[in-house]
């Protein structure tokens, strides 16, 4: 079986635009090869184009932007999983995903701030978990980055996460494998680019 993308969206980017009037998601990507393309479409892609279902955690439809990002990810393909609890953290975003996603043999999360990372670092990912690793994680220069891979044996850890912690607690017991990789993009921040 294959894992499915699990790519993180709820997010209101706030250190981007501290007044809201914008949501960092949906604005262009100005440089490389995704020039032109809204930052989250760039991510979905990424996930698709290394043979991912994209299973995409968003806000509910009350705040003002999200009916814009809904749309817009549905038109790349992806399942959209609302998560009332966004305002919680990342943490309680993957739990959503994860347990709307019971059925798969694991997950690839992915940032949707984080549009250049390549399909093929996605795939390393996935071949990684398919050799029995429980996490793993690309480093790039001896740096470690996004996305991160959980195979189906870290489920209900995934299923409990909540807050703003992420997945620390769930690789803190299962240490990442890391796969070097030739990808800045891991580590592109698009608030800081």
């Amino acid at each position: 079986m294959q894992p499915v993308g699990l790519l993180l969206a709820a997010g209101l980017g706030s250190r981007y635009d501290p007044s809201g009037r914008s949501l960092k998601l949906l604005q262009p990507v100005t440089t490389g090869p995704h020039a032109g393309l809204r930052i989250v479409q760039a991510a979905a892609r990424a996930l698709a184009a290394a043979g991912l279902q994209c299973f995409a955690v968003v806000r509910p439809l009350d705040d003002p932007h999200q009916t814009e990002l809904h749309a817009l990810l549905r038109g790349e393909g992806c399942e959209l999983v609302v998560c009332e609890q966004a305002a919680a953290g990342m943490g309680s975003s993957i739990a959503r995903g994860v347990g709307a996603t019971e059925g798969a043999d694991g997950w690839v999360v992915t940032l949707g701030d984080m549009p250049m990372i390549a399909p093929a670092t996605i795939i390393g990912i996935i071949e990684a978990l398919h050799s029995g690793h429980a996490a793993v994680a690309p480093t790039w220069q001896g740096r470690r980055g996004h996305p991160v891979g959980f195979s189906a044996t870290c489920r209900q850890e995934l299923m409990h996460l909540q807050g703003d912690r992420g997945a620390r607690d769930v690789l803190a017991a299962h240490p990442p494998h890391l796969i070097e990789v030739d990808d800045p993009g891991i580590l592109t921040d698009i608030d800081h680019s």
